[in-house]
């Protein structure tokens, strides 16, 4: 087990969440009686019926501990996309962790006075989804969060992102008359290397886009033809358009792992029972201007559309969606990050965030910061402490904290965007000017 850090009580037990047994895991600093409690949600843990103990990022977590906050986390009783368990199983968790630590170790401390949620990827969309009104109404166990803190979050917009890119590169490689189903077979061989499953050898679809390394893999930065030019540039305009590092991120190994996912049937590996993806309204675009272009009228034409079955996620009465929605609609003190060239949980997500917060009239209670890393959730130990401390700061009555604006696409789009608020230099990345 984790040893706790010095001047904290580390606890670790298992309780009773909505699938069936979760393991908690509970840190207090010294002389913490109630003073504020962080839960921390962790993100995606695959398809296994082992679940792991969760522990927070190294900054993260002393970021919290240094304020004067205990934190708090679930394993959730279910992995795979098992969002609704992951709401459930926190919330309960939050609302009975000085019981479970008085059953298990009979010390005794006072519930706490404040509530707050934060996480990382699925975890984000789970901090994110727990302070929207239709899930605070729906759960079973509803906690009163005074903030949120949803970094590199996912929401249920990351499953028409991942349905929507095989799609098209199926249908601009020439395969779009071959059934979905099939497109695993036609993107090539897998393999898996632990962390992750690349393609070692190029199938048609593939080799039809993209030029090959040396070692005869796919180099994802080098595109072939037209086609392939195309196909990158409907995939800047699906995650958030013309910005910093994009290119850099969609050239990593989060695209193997976006490719990965094609050929799914809509159902979230099984989390539902109906298909959630429908692309019939999508317009895709290689282009930026005000209008589609003749030849994109006609490639949109071409493709395959499919419809999202109505009652595919419909609410429930015994608690949240199964997969819960994240609607922008919330009263409490929202900070999020996220990086530029996240090709899995693109950027995208941040923008249709704030559109849904501005449509619910809560903008106002919305930070959200551009961060110049290529991968998924890659933060620095830095940037976890700025945001962690200014957040703290403000869901307190202290100042509302700085943030990027995310909807204009002529400030997006500027070489600089992100630099605010990265802390640290990243090899290969461009650097920011120097102000004057």
């Amino acid at each position: 087990m984790p040893a706790a850090l010095a001047g904290t009580s580390i606890y670790f037990g298992i309780y009773e969440g909505l699938q069936g047994d979760a393991i908690y895991s509970v840190e207090v600093p010294d002389g913490w009686d109630g003073d504020g409690l962080v839960m921390w949600t962790h993100g995606y843990a695959g398809e296994t019926l082992d679940l792991s103990l969760a522990m927070p990022p190294a900054a993260w977590r002393l970021a919290v501990l240094n304020a004067g906050y205990a934190w708090a986390a679930s394993s959730y009783s279910a992995n795979w996309y098992d969002a609704r368990a992951g709401i459930e199983d926190t919330n309960k968790l939050a609302l009975n962790v000085v019981d479970y630590i008085e059953q298990d170790y009979g010390e005794r401390y006072t519930a706490p006075s404040q509530y707050l949620i934060s996480g990382v990827s699925m975890g984000g969309h789970i901090a994110a989804a727990a302070v929207d009104r239709e899930n605070l109404e729906q759960t079973q166990f509803s906690v009163p969060y005074a903030g949120a803190a949803p970094f590199c979050h996912a929401e249920q917009n990351e499953f028409q992102w991942l349905g929507d890119y095989t799609r098209v590169m199926m249908e601009i490689s020439g395969y779009g008359d071959e059934d979905y189903s099939r497109f695993l077979e036609l993107a090539g061989e897998f393999t898996d290397f632990g962390s992750a499953s690349l393609i070692t050898s190029p199938g048609p679809m593939v080799d039809a886009l993209f030029n090959q390394l040396p070692n005869g893999w796919p180099n994802w930065a080098s595109p072939k033809g037209v086609a392939g030019e195309r196909l990158v540039a409907i995939a800047e305009n699906l995650t958030g358009g013309k910005r910093p590092i994009f290119n850099i991120g969609y050239a990593t190994p989060l695209q193997d792992i976006v490719l990965g996912t094609g050929g799914s049937d809509g159902r979230i590996n099984g989390i539902l029972l109906k298909s959630m993806y429908g692309n019939e309204d999508v317009v895709y675009r290689w282009t930026t201007g005000p209008t589609p272009t003749a030849e994109e009228i006609e490639f949109n034409e071409s493709l395959d559309r499919v419809s999202a079955d109505p009652d595919a996620n419909p609410l429930r009465d015994d608690g949240v969606r199964w997969i819960p929605l994240v609607n922008g609609d919330f009263d409490v003190p929202v900070l999020t990050m996220h990086t530029l060239g996240d090709f899995y949980v693109p950027f995208r997500h941040q923008q249709l965030y704030r559109e849904r917060a501005e449509a619910n009239g809560n903008e106002d209670l919305l930070v959200q910061r551009a961060i110049r890393a290529p991968s998924h959730c890659d933060f620095s130990d830095g940037e976890y402490t700025a945001a962690i401390n200014d957040w703290l700061t403000w869901v307190n009555g202290g100042a509302k904290p700085a943030g990027d604006e995310v909807l204009d696409p002529v400030v997006v789009a500027n070489d600089n965007y992100g630099c605010t608020f990265t802390v640290g230099e990243r090899a290969g990345l461009p650097a920011c000017a120097t102000p004057p």
